[in-house]
């Protein structure tokens, strides 16, 4: 049984996220619907990287599913996108991978992006692609701070109650802030994440960036192993998820 992998793009506005649920439209029953019509209406599941939250959004997510007979890639790649119509949800691109393939446990890096639009004027563009924050952010001293959480460490205080991860261990690679005149990105590299770990990492700089807290202040949080003590949870508009890497490239360039 073929095996492919796809990489997906999607808007997470207006979707309960990417895991199927009772109270919305998920990515994950758009994409499901999908591969079911390409297999004669026989439930076709799909498995993904990372699930994402409703409302975070991703330029090249990646999922794996089974098929019964042969695609050519480009033609899966095009089917899917016509069945996915009108919802916001693409395949950019499919290639055929070996069957011991899994699209969450062979990655080895995902890597997000954060966005915050800093003014005062509300966004009309980026509406629900950013994090709206008014008050001015000192970008030198989040990305200064940013740096004490980056190796490996308990990241208990960045994690969600509802998270279930086995342990709250995680080792961070990237945690760069960085702006380009009104906008403030947070790019943020590890293997694997807690359960809103990166919206909690941001939501915690933002308050080192408007003064509230000291750049010594995030040390202290982390230590301190308490999800309390740490800031809130960034809003998740502001979240995309960029990419997942893998032992050897997955889609010709």
């Amino acid at each position: 049984m073929p095996r492919y992998a796809l990489k997906l793009e999607y808007d997470g506005t207006g979707f309960v996220g990417w895991q199927m649920q009772d109270n919305g439209l998920s990515i994950q029953q758009v994409l499901e619907s999908a591969t079911a019509k390409l297999n004669a209406n026989t439930p076709t599941p799909v498995t993904v990287a990372g699930r994402t939250d409703a409302g975070v959004h991703a330029e090249a997510q990646i999922a794996h599913v089974d098929y019964a007979t042969d695609w050519p890639p480009n033609k899966l790649r095009e089917a899917l996108n016509f069945h996915m119509k009108p919802h916001r949800v693409v395949v950019r691109a499919a290639a055929l991978v070996p069957n011991d393939f899994s699209a969450r446990f062979s990655a080895i890096g995902r890597a997000y992006r954060y966005r915050i639009l800093n003014r005062r004027a509300r966004p009309a563009l980026q509406e629900g692609q950013v994090w709206h924050v008014q008050r001015p952010l000192d970008v030198p001293a989040m990305h200064e701070a940013a740096q004490t959480l980056l190796g490996r460490h308990d990241f208990t205080s960045f994690r969600a109650a509802a998270c279930q991860a086995k342990s709250p261990q995680r080792t961070l690679d990237r945690l760069d802030v960085t702006h380009t005149t009104e906008t403030i990105e947070f790019t943020v590299e590890a293997r694997s994440f807690l359960h809103h770990q990166v919206r909690n990492m941001v939501g915690t700089l933002k308050l080192v960036g408007d003064g509230t807290w000291p750049i010594t202040r995030i040390a202290e949080i982390l230590a301190a192993r308490d999800r309390s003590q740490a800031g809130p949870t960034a809003p998740a508009s502001g979240l995309t998820m960029l990419a997942v890497r893998y032992p050897t490239e997955i889609f010709p360039v």
